[in-house]
């Protein structure tokens, strides 16, 4: 698997990767109505580093990099991660996790924090604590699941 900086020309496959996630809403608080432009818009914000896994010419997920807030919140590092509906289970999002922690390092930030991890993605938060995250913060039914009603929302941090 590569990971690499995305480019504009992988927009379409980006998207393809974020539309289920976004019409789900039960990962991210984003819109379910959000529209092409607007989400590839959030996504490649201009303070954002944007990358993507890929394997044999598919792109398998994405994510960015940005700094978590600005001024005296600079050294800490932002992300956010999405993986593909077909490559779910395969270590993409593991992948892509350690690339950007390790990208992080070398861009010199100090910590990496997840404001708004919802408490009821369980993978996503196993994942961030097997990578050394540790909940800081929780945010009582601060999400509103499309199942599961009002869930709690994580603040996770780890030092770099």
């Amino acid at each position: 698997m590569l990971i690499r900086r995305a480019t504009k020309a992988d927009s379409a496959a980006i998207w393809a990767i974020l539309e289920p996630v976004i019409r789900a809403g039960e990962t991210y608080a984003l819109g379910r109505d959000m529209r092409k432009a607007e989400a590839l818009a959030y996504w490649f914000g201009a303070a954002k580093e944007v990358f993507v896994a890929e394997a044999a010419g598919a792109i398998l997920g994405t994510y960015y990099l940005r700094a978590n807030q600005a001024g005296g919140g600079a050294h800490v590092a932002n992300a956010g991660y999405v993986t593909g509906a077909t490559a779910r289970g395969r270590g993409v999002a593991r992948a892509m996790a350690l690339h950007s922690i390790e990208h992080a390092k070398a861009r010199g930030f100090r910590a990496m924090q997840f404001n708004f991890v919802v408490s009821s993605n369980v993978r996503a938060v196993g994942l961030w604590q097997s990578l050394g995250f540790e909940v800081v913060g929780r945010l009582p039914g601060a999400f509103a699941h499309p199942a599961e009603g009002f869930v709690d929302a994580l603040v996770m941090f780890r030092r770099l």
